[in-house]
Order: C-alpha cells, then structure tokens, then sequence
C-alpha cells in the first residue's frame, strides 16, 4: 500500500526509477549477450571439432557405404541439414574432392608430419612443440603459410608485460598526483593540476601511439641502449600515459572522501601534512585506491591502437626490451582477413573470450579484495 501511494504521489520519480533500473539491466544483458556471441563463436576450438591438419586421412569414395551416416557426416565436415538434404551420389562427389586436393598438395608436405598436425588442438595451443624446421621446441603463433600454427603462450606473455610494465609506471604516478592534488596542493594549484591531468583522458590512443612511435621510442631507446627500438617497454609506457587520468581520477576521488576529521586530528597531534597523507588518508582510501588500480588493469589490457603501433612481433620472451604482441591487437590486425568460420576466425574469438573472462575474473577479485580492505577498516575484521 505504501508503495502504490509513493507512486501516485511521485510518478515523475518513479518513472525515473523504473528507467534506470531498466538501463542498468539491459546493459547488463548486452554484456551478456555479448559474451554468449563471442563464446559460441569460439565453441569448435573448446570442443576440439575444428581440424587445421594440411594432409588429412581420405577415404576413398567406393568406400562411403561402409561408414554408418553419422562417419561420412563427421567425414565431409557437413551440418546435419546439409547432410540430409545430399543424395548419395552428391556425398561421393564430396568424396572425390577431398581426394582430389591431397593428390594437390606437394610431395614434400605429404611426407612432412608437421602437416598431419592439427594445430587448433590445446596440445599445439599452450605446449611448445618441435616443429620439422626448429631445432628445438617452440611457442609459435603464425596463422599464415600451409602449416598455420596457432599457440597462444606468446600473445598471454604480451599482453601480461605490456600490461604490467604500463601499471608499474602509472600507478605510483597516478596515486602519488592524486595525493598531492587532494592532500598536499594549494587550491589554486589544484584547480589547474586535476582539470588537466583528467584532461589526458581524451587524448586518442592513436595520438598517444603515434607519439611513442616516432618520439618516446628514440628518447628510450637512446637512454637504455636496448638493441630493438619498438619492444614491450616503450609500449607499457605509453600504455601507462593513458592509464594514469583513469587511475588519478578514482584515486582522488577516494582521497578527498577520507573524513575531514581524519586529517585535523593528525595535524592537531603534530604530525606534518605529509605525514598525514602518507599514514592516516592513504591508508583510509585504502579500498578506493585499490579499486583505482583494478580499473586501470582493465583499461591497460584492452588497450589496441597503441600497442599495436609499436611493437606487433608474436616473439616468446619475457625480456621486457623485445617486441611483443597482446592478445587485443592480434584481433584487430587479423580479424579482417580471416576467413568466417575458418579455423583462425574460431582460434581469434577464442582469444576474445579468454579476455572476456580474465577482465571478468581479475574484477571479481578485485570487489573482493576491497570488500575485505573495508571490513578491516571499518574493525569488523
């Protein structure tokens, strides 16, 4: 009864109500939904139902009727409708085309056993393996040439260092502007020091791209000697430049909603500005600042455009001065010439919905760990 007169009293706020909650959910579907897309794209190579190998077992076609409907439906590679829909004179016409392009393919693939492999497997997925032209085991991602290999430990490995190396640069900076600006800057100075570090925030990442491409990359490179100019390192700090305003901006926020109270207590003991920043405040946005960096994670990982201007090379190597190549800019570059439905289109949506659920899993521990920064604080833990 109290609500139905909370309606009629105020259909204005209730209807305002009604409608955010309807935006918030189906954001929350489209998200969803999203996901369901990109993961059911990507369900043959989960399944293990794709096959990439160059040279394939071939049944001849004057043996179609030993195989049960099922077989020759798994042999041909075909949908249940299109199966049902062929007579037996069509499906032995497929036959011969399967026998047709072996006898195509050249005599030194067909006794290379790299092209028997089927690289979409999650053996040639994660494990190195020793191919015929390497004299050792290797993580190769190289979806071009008659034997594509497919393993993702090198796109994992660069998006992991230029991820980390843009955090390890952003967040002190961000943190350390965010306590200056609330804490410690007089107010004149902190109405032109925040407008325009969060003003960075709408550089496009092309600009910032562009610019570690022809400028930060020389200046680094001349600095610390490296051998390679455009590698991990100069892309985590550019990376880290659009990462700070995001970072700076949660940050202060969380600092400035520390209780007033907080600081005079510690001036009025004697303690000085900073010591008041560094030991009371900082301590108490603890859980805001935290949540600074997850999202600044989030941000850092799904970066494209500048990564992908400076350093594109799928090399395996933790060293943070050799190129790499993240998992995002590898969709963007190859995403327009695979062919749909093929083998490197499944294995690229693959990759989106391991991002999907990384980004997703590293939030959720993010919420939990600040949920426990605020039990603790507040001396409930």
């Amino acid at each position: 009864m109290g609500i139905h007169r909370g309606h009629r009293a105020r259909p204005l706020e209730w209807l305002a109500e009604k409608f955010i909650f309807l935006v918030s959910l189906s954001t929350i579907l489209m998200v969803f939904l999203i996901f369901l897309f990109v993961a059911r794209e990507a369900l043959p190579i989960f399944f293990g139902e794709t096959d990439t190998a160059l040279v394939q077992t071939v049944i001849p076609p004057d043996e179609a009727d030993k195989l049960s409907p099922a077989q020759l439906q798994k042999y041909l590679e075909l949908t249940p409708e299109q199966f049902a829909s062929m007579d037996k004179d069509s499906l032995k016409a497929l036959m011969e085309v399967k026998q047709e392009a072996l006898d195509e393919i050249p005599e030194k693939f067909r006794n290379d056993p790299d092209a028997r492999a089927n690289t979409t497997d999650w053996h040639y997925l994660l494990l190195p393996h020793q191919w015929s032209d390497y004299d050792k085991p290797e993580y190769i991602w190289q979806p071009v040439g008659q034997i594509q290999k497919y393993n993702i430990v090198p796109l994992l490995v660069g998006t992991l260092k230029v991820t980390l190396i843009g955090l390890l640069f952003a967040v002190p900076l961000a943190v350390g502007a965010a306590i200056y600006v609330s804490q410690l800057a007089r107010p004149r100075v902190r109405e032109i020091v925040k407008p325009t570090i969060e003003l960075l925030s709408g550089i496009p990442s092309v600009v910032v791209g562009f610019f570690a491409l022809l400028i930060m990359a020389t200046v680094l490179q001349k600095l610390f000697g490296y051998q390679t100019r455009l590698n991990a390192f100069v892309a985590g700090i550019a990376l880290g430049f659009a990462v700070i305003p995001v970072i700076f901006s949660i940050a202060e926020d969380a600092l400035t909603s520390v209780p007033r109270a907080y600081t005079q207590a510690a001036l009025a003991l004697g303690a000085s500005r900073w010591q008041t920043a560094w030991q009371i405040v900082l301590p108490a946005a603890l859980p805001g600042v935290f949540a600074a960096a997850v999202l600044g994670f989030g941000r850092a990982i799904g970066e494209t455009m500048i990564v992908l201007m400076v350093c594109s090379a799928s090399v395996m190597s933790w060293n943070i001065f050799d190129s790499a190549r993240s998992i995002t800019t590898t969709i963007a570059a190859e995403m327009a010439e695979a062919v749909s439905g093929g083998p490197h289109y499944r294995i690229l949506f693959m990759l989106g919905a391991l991002l999907f659920a990384a980004t997703f899993v590293s939030n959720m521990i993010g919420g939990a760990v600040i949920e426990r920064f605020k039990l603790k604080l507040e001396g409930k833990r």
